[in-house]
């Protein structure tokens, strides 16, 4: 196992717009900067974390008086206090936790008569790290047994030249891979090198991020069609991505609200639960993408962040045609843990009315990720962040440490929910990397 531990300063951070390089942060003129007096931003349990605090204004230190409060991840504060800059800065002592997870050091000054705030978070014996949720002993004949029902009908899907998105080195298809009798499908572009010859290329499905939206910027990853790949960019309701971005609002509005949000329709019953169908069409999406003439018979992977994420391993797991799965910081991880007061993870179901009842925990077992990443035997690369409250580091710890699978991590305390041009452009290249010559 290797893992590269990427710190990033808040210094050597940079924007790049359309006027050139501006400095970090973007057209703010207030900057924080937390340091851990260690470097790699963990500890043991029982050792005690200090945080050097800086904050300028107009890159000048600033002798605020800053609030902050002490956390678990993703928990209410338990230890308050204040503590008054000298020359921008000062040291405040979070102190430690006696068992594997992360603290939450949140900060708040008022500069020039506006709030300004920050948080930083630092982990504890992370690789001890468990998750809360088991696996149902039927757990695999479940899912084996919804895929099978789903192949006794003939894979069918539908396949349209989208110009709009071809380029001189790549064609892209509008595509509609039909599900089930009753009408139902999901949406993809498929991109396809020129002139590709049948059996040379590698082939990568990219399953979405969260929420009901369009598939945006379908050509932001134009670098695996130009470079010989096959890449399945999918959608997972069901609605043409070319519908106009309002229609894709108001639905959204309709169908997706914290009170009714397809992560929680049918969260009773695991046979109707809205997930099942989405898990599901991932395998027939890789049923698609081995059918392309075009695809070299060896090398078919899954790549996504967030939810995408969620999905690839979840892919990674049913499918054992997959041989490279890649991951940030993913979703839908231990999500029950919050029942027994623990840290869960996304779409946190903690924080909606009347969702921890025993059927729905009962259910979210069978759809939990860190259940399926116990059955992912692709070579894994995984990505994630310490600050983010989206993924929390604890469940993508939780994730990492139950792979037993060949696994390598980039791992970026700095980032939030997010990951940068240049780690994703860094995943096509350990992809490609990690090609299988083909038996």
């Amino acid at each position: 196992m290797k893992s590269r531990f990427i710190l990033i300063t808040l210094f050597l951070c940079c924007c790049l717009v359309r006027s050139g390089a501006e400095n970090y942060p973007y057209r703010s003129d207030v900057l924080w900067v937390t340091v851990p007096d260690h470097a790699d931003w963990l500890y043991e349990t029982g050792e005690k974390a200090v945080v050097d605090v800086q904050l300028y204004r107009y890159g000048i230190p600033e002798d605020a008086v800053v609030s902050y409060s002490v956390a678990d991840d993703m928990m209410k504060g338990d230890v308050d206090g204040t503590v008054k800059l000298s020359r921008g800065r000062a040291r405040v002592n979070i102190g430690t936790r006696k068992t594997p997870g992360f603290r939450d050091l949140r900060l708040t000054a008022t500069v020039g008569g506006k709030k300004y705030s920050h948080h930083i978070k630092v982990g504890f014996s992370v690789d001890k790290i468990r998750p809360f949720t088991k696996e149902p002993a039927d757990f695999m004949e479940y899912w084996k047994d919804g895929i099978d029902e789903m192949r006794a009908r003939p894979l069918a899907f539908t396949k349209e030249l989208a110009r709009e998105y071809c380029t001189p080195k790549m064609d892209c298809f509008l595509v509609r891979l039909e599900l089930n009798g009753r009408g139902q499908a999901v949406y993809g572009y498929l991109f396809i090198p020129k002139d590709a010859a049948a059996g040379s290329c590698p082939a990568v499905l990219c399953p979405p991020g969260a929420g009901i939206k369009t598939i945006k910027e379908p050509l932001r990853h134009r670098y695996y069609g130009e470079n010989g790949f096959i890449r399945l960019e999918m959608e997972i309701h069901g609605l043409d991505p070319r519908l106009p971005e309002p229609m894709f609002r108001d639905i959204s509005n309709a169908f997706n609200g914290r009170d009714n949000g397809y992560l929680a329709n049918g969260l009773d019953n695991r046979d109707r639960y809205y997930m099942r169908r989405v898990y599901l069409a991932l395998v027939r999406a890789l049923d698609l993408l081995a059918s392309l003439p075009q695809w070299d018979g060896t090398n078919l992977a899954v790549q996504g962040g967030s939810q995408g994420g969620a999905l690839a391993i979840v892919a990674a797991a049913l499918d054992s045609r997959v041989t490279q799965c890649v991951v940030n910081h993913p979703a839908l991880s231990d999500m029950a843990a919050y029942s027994a007061g623990k840290t869960g993870g996304y779409p946190h179901f903690n924080k909606m009315m009347g969702m921890m009842t025993t059927d729905n925990i009962r259910t979210m077992a069978y759809y939990d990720v860190v259940n399926f990443a116990r059955h992912v035997k692709a070579d894994t690369y995984m990505t994630w962040g310490y600050n983010d409250d989206t993924c929390p580091p604890t469940t993508s710890y939780a994730v990492w440490n139950v792979l037993s699978c060949p696994k390598e991590s980039l791992i970026t305390p700095i980032n939030e929910h997010w990951t940068s041009d240049a780690t994703e452009y860094g995943q096509f290249e350990w992809i490609r990397r990690h090609l299988r010559k083909k038996p």
